[in-house]
């Protein structure tokens, strides 16, 4: 997979924004990257709070979902919340469910068995809530492709209240997309074409914790809500629990929702979220956006993966900390089995791909023997490798074909699989991922299709790592390296700054830790002022490798980042070098 280094340069007057928000030129620019434009938008960034979030009452059908919502609590209604069973989807039907308890309803949440049931609310699923008397169902985190399963129930005399994030289905013909939406009571979703919502990048979780925000303002209903505002709290934390897990982007109102979610976390009162932590080994109040990305979150996926994510819900609402802790010790558990099977398969795709299809611009692999829930991250594991847009197909229960896929910039999966949509019995997703079902023995023709319309160039399949700033390393001091953490939390949209410097002098190249497996270099720097000092660099990529290219070379063109390590209670600057030539 090829590189190449990109400065962006988005142009503006970086030292007036600089005096105007009392920030240093360089973080003007790097905020000017991150696509904050006006005065508001830059402000927003750098002081946002939960005041400054979008208005809920903005998103289509939202007044309509909590009156429905509102008028079942009072009459006492049955609600079945029907989720997904992965981190969002969890999140998402926490949220709902106490919330909708704590003012008084009657509810409980029926969360899919991926393998069993496949994605989202179905036939089975509607004909078990009307076997069970329930009136009205909320979906979260999906719902906006069912409209087979909306019909059903509406014909049942169940009402439907879809609440969503994901594209929603269309037909094309003449050149014109016409928009599909299930025939629910509300459809709440920001991504309709007629929602004036003006951030649509939210995920389910956030979606379910503005509906409850407007469902608490309702007339005798808020007022019956003890300790609202406590709860609210919580309810942000795991709204941005689900933003970091589901990989939303941290722009806008997303950036403000984690960054105050993760000061509810790092305090949290949440039985099961505290035992989860601890479970992992992490202390609470020094939780990042990275922890929940590749700790946390990967937990409560993979009891959705391998098992069901009943297990993952039903944390959440324990009070027993004893009881949290061994639940969560399980899920930490299935966790390294998922990681351990996951390995392995991406290992025989990563091969197979290479082997087999080394010219294919669109990778569709069938691997019959993968867990159908891997198959995205094993997918996303070939992204990463051959930089692709890249499907993993398996088989299902049924003996017919379950896939996932995951794309890179410019390939918008979820358009490319609407025109080939004849192929599929089911599909879904968005921009970068999607999922689907299809009959078996046409693996093959998928693959061909996609290939054939694929019409992404070699420069599209060219990873870019983009530079923030052409910065000499000798500049990265404390000062500066500080200034940085304004810019928190990191994540995607809104990723760690990256610097550049051409033909630094290399002092010494050494293999450091306690299995040496980071390559540790000194550079020599030259500070603002010409004053020359060396200057602490690691890489964690593959050591040998790293340090075989490195330990002859006198100088070294760097792409790094800039950030602080802290050992035996002493901190010091230190850069990570991401790719050097």
């Amino acid at each position: 997979m090829s590189k190449k280094w990109v400065v962006v340069a988005k142009g503006a007057d970086y030292n007036k924004i600089a005096k105007d928000h009392n920030i240093s030129p360089y973080l003007a620019r790097i905020i000017r990257n991150r696509g904050a434009v006006t005065d508001e938008e830059i402000d927003m960034f750098l002081n946002g709070d939960v005041s400054s979030m979008h208005d809920p009452h903005l998103m289509k059908d939202m007044e309509n979902a909590v009156s429905i919502t509102g008028d079942a609590i009072e009459a006492q209604i049955p609600i079945r919340i029907v989720g997904d069973y992965d981190i969002d989807g969890v999140c998402a039907s926490y949220i709902l469910k106490k919330g909708i308890i704590s003012a008084g309803g009657v509810a409980d949440v029926r969360l899919p068995e991926r393998v069993r049931d496949g994605y989202g609310i179905n036939e089975k699923i509607i004909r078990e809530a009307a076997a069970d008397g329930i009136e009205l169902i909320i979906t979260c985190d999906n719902g906006i492709a069912a409209g087979d399963a909306t019909d059903l129930a509406v014909s049942l005399g169940i009402s439907v209240i879809v609440t969503d994030h994901h594209e929603v289905p269309f037909e094309e013909a003449d050149g014109k997309k016409r928009y599909i939406l299930p025939s629910a009571d509300a459809v709440v979703d920001p991504k309709r074409e007629d929602c004036p919502y003006p951030f649509s990048g939210i995920c389910g979780a956030m979606v379910a914790y503005k509906f409850i925000s407007c469902l608490y303002e309702l007339p005798g209903i808020g007022e019956a809500v003890a300790g609202k505002d406590g709860l609210m709290r919580e309810f942000l934390s795991f709204a941005a629990f689900a933003t970091v897990g589901d990989i939303m982007e941290l722009v806008d109102e997303n950036r403000i929702a984690v960054k105050a979610g993760l000061e509810v976390l790092n305090s949290t009162s949440n039985v099961g979220m505290k035992a989860l932590i601890d479970a992992t080994g992490l202390k609470s109040g020094s939780i990042t956006a990275y922890h929940i990305g590749f700790i946390l979150g990967p937990c409560i996926n993979a009891s959705g993966r391998l098992e069901t994510a009943d297990a993952a819900l039903e944390l959440f609402f324990e009070s027993s900390y004893d009881d949290a802790l061994s639940s969560a010790r399980e899920l930490v558990r299935i966790n390294e089995s998922r990681k351990n099977m996951t390995n392995a398969f991406s290992e025989r795709a990563i091969l197979t791909a290479a082997e087999q299809y080394p010219d294919d611009r669109v990778l569709v692999l069938y691997i019959p023997q993968c867990h159908e829930s891997l198959a995205g991250i094993v997918a996303g594991r070939l992204r990463e490798h051959f930089w692709r847009p890249s499907i993993v197909l398996t088989d299902d229960m049924d003996g017919n074909i379950k896939g996932s896929g995951r794309s890179v910039e410019g390939y918008n999966m979820f358009e490319e699989l609407s025109k080939v949509k004849d192929m599929f019995t089911r599909f879904g997703g968005h921009m970068m991922a999607a999922g689907l079902s299809m009959n078996a023995g046409r693996a093959d023709e998928l693959r061909r299709r996609l290939n054939e319309n694929c019409t992404l160039t070699d420069e599209d399949l060219t990873e870019k790592m983009k530079i923030d700033i052409p910065l000499p390393v000798g500049y990265a001091d404390e000062r500066f390296t500080e200034e940085l953490s304004a810019l928190e939390p990191f994540g995607v949209g809104n990723p760690r700054p990256l610097f550049a410097e051409k033909d630094v002098p290399v002092r010494s190249v050494s293999l450091v830790g306690r299995d040496r497996k980071i390559v540790k270099v000194i550079l020599e720097g030259k500070d603002a002022s010409g004053k020359v000092r060396p200057v602490e660099a690691v890489c964690f990529d593959d050591p040998k490798r790293v340090y075989s290219d490195l330990s002859e070379k006198k100088t070294l063109s760097v792409l790094y980042q800039a950030g602080f390590n802290e050992y035996n209670g002493r901190r010091t600057v230190q850069l990570v070098i991401k790719d050097y030539m």
